[in-house]
């Protein structure tokens, strides 16, 4: 094989991949398209540019040539605050061609969590867009003494302009540190998953290709922001990995922007969470969207309700593929596909992956029967940094902890319960979170929903609920008593909630996922 290559055997399912000893991933994801002769083909498509894959790769490499005249060392970490823009594809490429490790951050994040990553990374270059520069340079101020001070007062585009933009791949092989990721902290202190090169090609290959059946042809448009894994794989490696385009937004996305971004830039591929699903579902009523070019949707970040499923079919005519992934395994390793989906739960097995259900003592569960979800693959992070107690407690033979509570039905199909830390126990019986949310937003007046676990007088843990309502005026006494017996109704009856609390907001992380620790407290 040549250098940097890695060859995909297809006469098998899922495809063998193979990759060469000399392996630095910005190759096939960048270089590759030159070769193929994409050179003139637009990659990136944003409100205020076009960027073809040559110019791609030119900037990579001027990006690449950039950071290497800053004086960085081999592995050094590069922490990105960037918006989704093409320059976020310029600097992540650029630093791993040129053998440093790029560290995509949470752009909402607020100073001391800036300061908290500065530190626990040690980065030797901070880059941000200007728009953050509020929350990042008190950050830096206050962060401990460190290289990645280098980055305050300097223009990253005034460094590219004058960088060469030739640029010879550093040398590495597919296990070698890539990037890495922070997760989302839903359960508390985000930890930095250390990424290795073939991550984004085993998830591109094996999610973006074999179960969604992404082509050449397809236009990207993901919601969900390239600064965590979801994001990261739906608007740049997935599209990269096909020959593709990614559209890019760099503004927060609203129901009103993806059909604004949609009706504009004609995707084929459409990336969001279920929590924008419902809002656009509500907009939809309101003003019609032109969502003809669109030939799939797919959804994560939490479980989809089978209800938004059905009334997204049934107002659009799409059918929404939804799909569990996390940070440490970087993206999606069960989900739905066209061929084989229903409504409410995550999906099959993603080619590539294997899991198991099982219970405290790590024995696996009978079917039908729930349990903490384990994985196995080839995208999974080597380690936490610098946290090697949770990287043991993570990580056992190859197999990683989810900390989900999954149940896996006659069919095959995985059904997610919840974080395993938020499952509650009513009764001496299990319950599900999220079953009880899906039969919450099931009610015409729910937009969303969280359930938590709240002791009653005796002690006694029963659910409490947590909802934000389509019309927030209709929030009273006798709502929440409707809501009640919906729950009786429609669930056995000691999962129905004793408490109801209207709110505006839940708490959530960048990925959408429901912070129910939060409510706790």
């Amino acid at each position: 094989m040549q250098d940097n290559s890695v060859n995909i055997d297809t006469s098998s399912s899922p495809a063998t991949l193979t990759f060469a000893a000399k392996f630095n991933v910005a190759v096939p994801f960048i270089d590759r398209h030159l070769d193929e002769g994409r050179g003139d083909k637009i990659a990136i498509r944003a409100a205020d540019s076009e960027v073809s894959y040559g110019d791609l790769a030119a900037n990579v490499n001027r990006a690449g040539n950039a950071l290497a005249g800053l004086g960085l060392h081999a592995g050094d970490r590069v922490v990105m605050a960037v918006k989704d823009c093409p320059e976020f594809f310029y600097i992540f490429w650029g630093a791993i061609k040129a053998g440093f490790v790029p560290v995509p951050i949470n752009t909402l994040l607020r100073t001391k969590d800036y300061q908290f990553i500065l530190e626990n990374s040690r980065c030797a270059a901070a880059i941000y867009s200007p728009e953050f520069a509020a929350e990042v340079e008190p950050a830096l101020a206050e962060a401990a003494p460190g290289p990645a001070h280098k980055l305050t007062t300097t223009s990253f585009a005034t460094l590219t302009e004058t960088a060469p933009n030739q640029l010879d791949a550093a040398p590495a092989t597919a296990d070698d540190d890539c990037f890495w990721l922070y997760t989302s902290g839903s359960t508390g202190t985000p930890k930095g998953g250390v990424h290795a090169h073939r991550d984004m090609v085993v998830t591109s290959q094996y999610y973006g290709v074999e179960t969604l059946g992404a082509r050449e042809d397809d236009i990207h448009f993901s919601a969900a922001k390239l600064f965590f894994a979801y994001g990261l794989g739906n608007a740049m490696t997935f599209p990269l990995w096909t020959g593709g385009q990614a559209v890019l937004f760099g503004g927060r996305p609203t129901p009103d922007s993806a059909a604004e971004t949609i009706e504009v830039f004609r995707p084929t591929i459409f990336y969001g969470v279920p929590t924008l699903y419902g809002a656009q579902l509500q907009a939809l009523e309101r003003k019609p969207a032109d969502l003809s070019s669109l030939r799939l949707c797919v959804s994560a970040g939490e479980p989809l309700p089978a209800n938004i499923f059905e009334r997204w079919r049934d107002k659009t005519g799409l059918t929404i593929l939804d799909g569990i992934g996390t940070t440490e395994i970087l993206h999606i390793f069960i989900g739905n596909s066209l061929d084989a989906h229903k409504p409410g739960a995550s999906g099959r097995l993603v080619p590539g992956y294997e899991a198991k259900i099982v219970d405290d003592d790590d024995n696996p569960v009978a079917t039908g029967e729930i349990g903490n979800l384990m994985i196995r693959g080839n995208s999974i992070i080597s380690r936490y940094w610098e946290l090697p107690e949770r990287t043991t407690q993570a990580l056992v033979d190859g197999w990683i902890r989810t900390g989900d509570s999954y149940y896996q039905d006659e069919d095959g199909y995985f059904v997610c319960c919840g974080r395993s830390d938020d499952m509650l126990k009513v009764g001496g019986i299990w319950v599900s979170p999220v079953e009880i949310e899906a039969q919450l937003v099931a009610h015409e007046a729910v937009l969303e929903a969280a359930i938590v676990g709240r002791p009653d007088d005796d002690e006694l843990i029963k659910p409490e609920a947590f909802v934000i309502l389509n019309n927030s005026s209709d929030a009273s006494d006798a709502l929440a008593e409707e809501l009640r017996n919906h729950c009786k109704n429609g669930l056995a009856p000691y999962k129905y909630p004793r408490w109801f609390n209207f709110v505006e907001e839940l708490p959530k992380t960048a990925t959408g996922k429901i912070q129910r620790f939060k409510l706790r407290d």
